[in-house]
Parts: C-alpha cells; sequence; structure tokens
C-alpha cells in the first residue's frame, strides 16, 4: 500500500470520526424511542403485529424529524456565523481605525503591551480574513462550523434507524417465521447490548470514562422501557375495565 493511499484513509477515516457525535446520539435516541414504544405495547398486551407497526412508525418518523432537527440546527449555526462574519467585513472596510482599536484592546487584555503590542496588531490588520477571523474568535467568541448539515442528518437518520431497529428485530423474526423463545426477554437482552455499544462509543465524545458511559446509557434506556411498560399496563387497565 502506498503513502499515498495511507493518508488518503487516514483522511476519510478522521472525516467520518468528525461526525461520531451525531452517530451517537443518533442512535441513543432511536434504542431509548422504539424500545419505549415496545415496552408500551408489551405492558398493554398488544399483538405483536400492531408492536411491529407502531415500532416501525416510530422508527421512520422518529428518526425523520431528528434529523431534520440535528440539520436545522446545524445550518442555523452556520448561517448566523456566516452573517456576523460579512458585518466584520464590512467593519474592517468602512471603520478600520475602531476595528484597529478593538484588535489592540483584545491582545492588551491578554498581556501585550509596548511595541509588542503594536507589531501584534500590525501583524493582524495587515490581512483582511486574519483581521475578521480574529475578531470573530476573539471578540464576538463565535467559531465556525466545519460540518456539512445535510452530512449531520443523514448521519443521524441513519444511526436512529439502526440502533432504533434492534429493539424490532425479534418481533419481525417471530412474523417472518417464528421464534422460540420470550420476545420481549430476548428484545429487552439484544436492546440492552445495544446500549452497551452506543455508550462505549458516546465515551469518545464526551471523553468520559467508558464504564460511566455504558452505565448512563443503559440505566436511561431502562428507565424509560419500564416507565413506557407501566403506563401501558395501567392505561390498559383503565380502558379495559
Amino acid at each position: 500500500m502506498s503513502e499515498n493511499q495511507i493518508n488518503s484513509g487516514t483522511v476519510c477515516l478522521t472525516k467520518y470520526q468528525a461526525y461520531l457525535g451525531e452517530f451517537v446520539y443518533g442512535g441513543i435516541d432511536g434504542a431509548v424511542t422504539t424500545f419505549a414504544v415496545v415496552s408500551g405495547a408489551v405492558g398493554a398486551g398488544l399483538n405483536n403485529e400492531v408492536i411491529i407497526i407502531l415500532g416501525f412508525a416510530n422508527l421512520l418518523a422518529d428518526g425523520f424529524a431528528m434529523s431534520i432537527g440535528a440539520y436545522l440546527s446545524s445550518k442555523s449555526v452556520k448561517d448566523n456565523y456566516n452573517k456576523h462574519k460579512l458585518m466584520e467585513y464590512w467593519e474592517v472596510d468602512n471603520t478600520p481605525e475602531s476595528e484597529r482599536e478593538e484588535v489592540k484592546t483584545i491582545y492588551r487584555n491578554k498581556g501585550f503591551k509596548g511595541q509588542l503590542l503594536e507589531d501584534v496588531v500590525d501583524t493582524i490588520t495587515a490581512d483582511r480574513d486574519r483581521w475578521v477571523d480574529v475578531m470573530m474568535k476573539d471578540e464576538l467568541m463565535m467559531s465556525e462550523e466545519k460540518k456539512s448539515p445535510v452530512t449531520m442528518g443523514v448521519v443521524t437518520y441513519v444511526s436512529f434507524i439502526l440502533i432504533g431497529l434492534i429493539p424490532l428485530m425479534i418481533y419481525v423474526w417471530d412474523y417472518m417465521s417464528y421464534f422460540a423463545g420470550n420476545l420481549f426477554v430476548w428484545t429487552s437482552i439484544f436492546t440492552s447490548l445495544a446500549f452497551i455499544f452506543i455508550g462505549f462509543l458516546k465515551t469518545y465524545v464526551t471523553q468520559t470514562s467508558k464504564l460511566k458511559g455504558i452505565l448512563e446509557t443503559l440505566i436511561l434506556g431502562i428507565l424509560a422501557a419500564t416507565v413506557s411498560y407501566f403506563v401501558g399496563d395501567i392505561l390498559e387497565g383503565i380502558i379495559s375495565g
């Protein structure tokens, strides 16, 4: 394998790693909400066909809504950044002395003084793009979002579907052929493994301990499923009674 191929593969891997956060949170939401729907339906005593219908309706609709939310949120951040950047370009072009004083104030507050301060300000203001970048970062405290809003939405949706499908697999298997065993017990086992997997990935995003990340995700899923189960059971009792 050539050095260029290795470098190309490294760049590609780094690019996809940038979207790990979207994959993790899409997967968590997909697993939690779908498992909650299945648990509520089981608690209400609904048959397997209804569980599959409710599960897939949630999977497709909620996943789409979440992906649209991720796309719009990221796009709004980028649009807001670009709007302020255009404003800074206008100020640099039309009120350069005022903007230069702002740069000087920023770096004076950082501890620069005397001729060193003047040299730093001269260097920054000598390049229009560099000048605006400094104003964006140090005056407005804004940084540019490098990730694509479309890719963020797609990754979120794909993750939601892939991980969220796990609570439904046993029921689909049983519907298409036959699964020997307690469907909800096996669904709980497989979904718990999904929570462990996605919780493990989450630790790379949050930079927390692996045990903490796994337990947080697993407990969240269990609590959501437990609440849904008992709500379904209680409502079924009220309606049937």
